[in-house]
């Protein structure tokens, strides 16, 4: 991609919102129509989990919600909270299926321009601010999923992660292949 990477922020863990009622197993998804990004993987994923997985770009997915044509989607408690989705969506599953880390990056182009004693001020830099940027997101999403409740929006933070973790074992057969070594590594880290 011919970019230098620099430091990893976060944008947060992904979790279920919905119009309809409370999700704390995959049996209480079924026939759910949500929302997910346009990949394969989150389709795949979220129909085995029972939800009638729906495809469909950010800027669709607003007015679906407020026209009643998709019961749920899902994104980080800074989006939820940020676009004001405890106005459609009545509940939320802190299920924290898929992490969504940010990345600090830099053109190779210009990286190779600097002299070495800038690019180290510079990773330096990138690593210090994501530290930052991940320790005033925590501090944030403490802060509004209380908005969000004081709202009225009904949170499950401990729904049946082992029955999650059971429904979407396909995917992981159906997809696992392709990233080689990542995924075992990835679920080892995970015990």
């Amino acid at each position: 991609m011919n970019l230098k990477g620099m430091a990893y922020a976060e944008r947060g863990f992904r979790n279920l919102t919905n119009s309809e009622r409370a999700v704390n197993s995959p049996e209480d998804l079924d026939g759910l129509r949500i929302r997910v990004m346009e990949n394969p993987v989150y389709t795949d994923t979220f129909r085995e989990l029972g939800a009638n997985a729906i495809p469909m770009a950010w800027t669709e997915a607003l007015t679906a919600m407020q026209q009643g044509t998709i019961d749920g989607q899902e994104n980080p408690v800074n989006v939820i909270h940020s676009f004001n989705l405890d106005e459609t969506q009545n509940y939320m599953t802190l299920s924290r299926h898929t992490y969504a880390p940010a990345i600090f990056v830099m053109g190779m182009p210009a990286w190779n321009q600097l002299p070495e004693n800038a690019q180290e001020v510079l990773l330096a830099a990138a690593q210090e601010a994501a530290e930052h940027e991940r320790q005033v997101n925590a501090e944030m999403e403490s802060e509004q999923l209380q908005a969000l409740r004081d709202a009225g929006m009904e949170i499950n933070d401990s729904p049946d992660m082992e029955a999650f973790q059971a429904a979407v074992a396909p995917v992981y057969e159906k997809y696992g292949e392709q990233f080689g070594d990542y995924l075992p590594r990835i679920q080892e880290a995970l015990k």
